[in-house]
């Protein structure tokens, strides 16, 4: 009877976990509201009766929770508590969308609809997961709830990742990283976006996030302390102000963390600004600037700021809404901190992002929010959805990271541009016409060329000219999404004149060689001047640049019957993926498949024995082995998932794999040589190159060798740590 003492225990966690929702909800439901969410939470629950997850609990739990991160970390209101319940009902179970529709109106209808994945056949070199990413994208231009509920549903999935298996693990952390957590950043959830990208980094690299989390964790004490002296002198003055305030200390996150380390090439103890505190007042909308720059003040007076390093997004907001002021200072104990100065209703903003940007709106300003400005200019961008999923996702992520820069146009009004813009994606930015005509530009009253990078506070005035058009290489000197669609839809208009004059020309030459123009034709042509595709072959011959007299020799090799060069692309990809199948439980055992399989190791990354790796099918060059923390992994694993092969190193054969180490250290006479002899004499290691410049006693250098796995790179790089002069050794891509 334990089964059913089971299901009984079940079934009281399942009503209170909906009662813990409904308590949740309760500040923000309105008459019938209970009602509605309760008829969701029994269609859900009914529709997804005995389903379970991979983690063997029942499957209500999953809707459940995400209706409560709705609620509780977004501030979502009914529509969305509803929708949340229902989210997967008609992905995975008998529902229709008509049949919800009929239920719950139209509204949470769409909404559950941009939520379901696209099923059905793909066209080879397009990608489910692209399709998807586009699918759900695409209904920003009419609810930013889906992308909200679906942030709050992949949020839930990272945090139970732990019962799946470990290739799913890596493709779901790795789309996370790639498109859903730059995603959170961008709507202002930055609560959501550093539990994703700690998740992320959970899953991909487990010894890394264990040691920063144990090392943050080791160190909470004398943080708290930390924060408690560093508070001590300006709280009596900001008990002056005579305004309620919160202070609150806080350690970056474990991924801001490893990133730093990473960037600065330094030990956990040396990031300088591993935590932040930060001051939260409760004042009246009117006064917030004014009371931010006091605090500031009243902090600067104690403290010695950094001048490089005070950020002003109160009087400029981030283009996602969030507002705050800060300042890095120098502590007493020699230590910088960084001090965030903001109100109650900017901390809100900053933690739930786009929902809680909208419940401040009413009545406090009139001015078009940037977060309102980012979501209209992501709409022009849908607009122009004519392109393939995978260039399409790439470029809306383009437009998702990235900070901000102010520029204004000669009349004085202020333009905000991602990063790096340059004066061109200023003139796409004015109006399409002023981009496409764009010959040059005057910033601060000095002629620049189209590809100049702008810098904050920049006056551009764009000269045009009726006689220039975009070309090819526009495409490198822009970062925004808008210039870049505007450019490809002008290009796609002249390609479209050339690809017509091809196919008149090849029409011409096949009546002349008497052959008949048909489909398989114009293939075996494309496949015999090695072109991608039909279309590439007609515009190559409408440009010239396949000279049209070539198409003879084409015809020649039909009747002689020699063998031509075969584009076959997605068949090799489904040849070889089926290949791997018929082996031992999908898996390639690296070291021992190489007479079954054909495999090469990435140069991206260069893996060796003993590094987490999975197999990547290509469409020329065979399968690639790569590490999961790849450079391109997360690209790789988030558009190709289908091309993605689970693969181990077997342990009964000893190979020599390319490694590279990157050595930095104090200069002294005979230190080469001590290097390389630990190196070649000591660890029997052939090495293949050695590099050393020496600058200031400094001295840095990378050495190419080859080792048997990671075990052997480790013994070998904790021998070269130990000499004389060397203080960091570590392994590169």
């Amino acid at each position: 009877m334990v089964v059913e003492e089971d299901l009984e225990s079940e079934k009281k966690e399942i009503i209170r976990r909906y009662r813990r929702l409904l308590r949740k909800a309760k500040p923000i439901l309105k008459d019938g509201d209970a009602k509605i969410i309760k008829k969701a939470f029994n269609t859900s629950m009914e529709a997804h009766s005995g389903m379970r997850r991979r983690s063997g609990e029942p499957y209500i739990f999953h809707p459940l929770e995400v209706a409560e991160i709705c609620v509780s970390e977004i501030g979502l209101g009914t529509t969305s508590i509803v929708a949340a319940l229902l989210h997967d009902v008609v992905e995975d179970t008998d529902y229709e969308l008509d049949d919800i529709e009929r239920l719950f109106g139209k509204k949470v209808a769409t909404i559950i609809d941009g939520l379901t994945k696209i099923s059905g056949v793909f066209d080879h070199g397009s990608s489910q997961q692209a399709e998807n990413f586009r699918k759900m994208l695409l209904t920003l231009s009419d609810d930013v709830r889906v992308i909200l509920i679906k942030l709050a549903d992949r949020l839930h999935n990272m945090r139970t990742l732990e019962s799946m298996p470990r290739n799913k693990q890596l493709k779901i952390a790795n789309e996370t990283i790639y498109l859903y957590a730059p995603l959170a950043h961008r709507l202002g959830l930055y609560a959501f976006k550093s539990e994703l990208e700690d998740l992320y980094l959970k899953y991909s690299e487990p010894e890394v996030y264990e040691e920063i989390a144990g090392k943050i964790n080791e160190t909470k004490d004398s943080r708290n302390k930390f924060i408690r002296n560093f508070i001590r002198p300006i709280k009596d003055k900001l008990n002056s102000l005579g305004v309620d305030y919160e202070i609150k200390g806080r350690p970056k996150s474990i991924h801001s963390i490893w990133n730093k380390m990473k960037k600065q090439n330094v030990p956990f103890e040396e990031v300088y600004d591993l935590f932040a505190v930060r001051i939260i007042l409760e004042v009246p909308y009117k006064d917030e600037k004014a009371y931010c720059w006091q605090v500031y003040s009243l902090v600067t007076d104690y403290y010695q700021p950094n001048p490089d390093r005070l950020r002003d997004w109160i009087s400029i907001p981030k283009a996602n809404g969030y507002e705050s002021l800060h300042t890095t200072v120098m502590s007493d104990t020699g230590k910088w901190v960084e001090v965030q100065i903001r109100t109650t209703r900017m901390d809100e903003i900053a933690e739930k992002g786009y929902a809680a940007h909208w419940k401040y709106k009413d009545g406090k300003t009139t001015d078009e929010s940037g977060l309102e400005m980012w979501i209209a200019k992501v709409r022009e961008i849908l607009e122009q959805n004519d392109g393939n999923a995978i260039e399409f996702v790439d470029d809306f992520r383009s437009n998702l990271y990235s900070d901000e820069v102010f520029v204004f146009t000669p009349k004085g009004d202020l333009r905000t541009l991602p990063q790096g813009a340059t004066a061109l994606d200023f003139a796409f930015d004015i109006h399409t016409e002023i981009g496409e005509h764009c010959l040059g530009a005057k910033v601060n009253q000095k002629l620049v060329p189209l590809n100049f990078e702008l810098k904050n506070g920049d006056q551009v005035e764009i000269l045009t000219s009726s006689k220039q058009k975009p070309n090819e290489s526009w495409l490198q000197y822009v970062v925004s999404s808008k210039a870049k669609s505007k450019i490809k839809d002008a290009l796609k208009e002249e390609r479209k004149v050339f690809i017509d004059e091809g196919r008149e020309i090849v029409k011409r030459k096949l009546k002349q060689l008497k052959l008949e123009y048909k489909q398989s034709v114009l293939e075996d042509i494309s496949h015999y001047f090695n072109a991608k595709s039909v279309t590439d072959m007609l515009y190559l011959v409408g440009t010239g640049k396949i000279d049209h007299s070539l198409i003879k020799s084409f015809a020649k090799t039909e009747k002689d019957e020699i063998k031509k060069p075969s584009v076959r692309g997605a068949k090799d990809i489904e040849e070889k993926l089926s290949r791997v199948r018929k082996t031992d439980s999908d898996l390639l055992l690296l070291g021992e498949d190489l007479d079954i399989i054909d495999y090469k190791f990435a140069k991206c990354c260069n893996p060796i024995a003993g590094d987490d790796v999975f197999g990547f099918v290509t469409v020329s060059e065979g399968i690639k082995i790569h590490r999961t923390t790849c450079p391109n992994a997360a690209e790789l694993l988030s558009n190709y998932g289908y091309r993605i092969i689970k693969a181990k190193w077997a342990s009964s054969r000893k190979h020599s794999f390319e490694a590279t180490l990157a050595i930095i250290g104090t200069d002294r006479m005979g230190l080469v040589s001590d290097v390389s002899n630990i190196i070649s004499e000591e660890l029997k290691v052939n090495m293949r190159s050695l590099s050393i410049n020496t600058e200031g006693g400094i001295f840095e250098g990378n050495i190419r060798l080859y080792v048997e796995d990671t075990s052997h790179l480790d013994t070998l790089v904790k021998k070269l740590e130990k000499v004389n002069g060397v203080v960091k050794v570590s392994r590169t891509n």
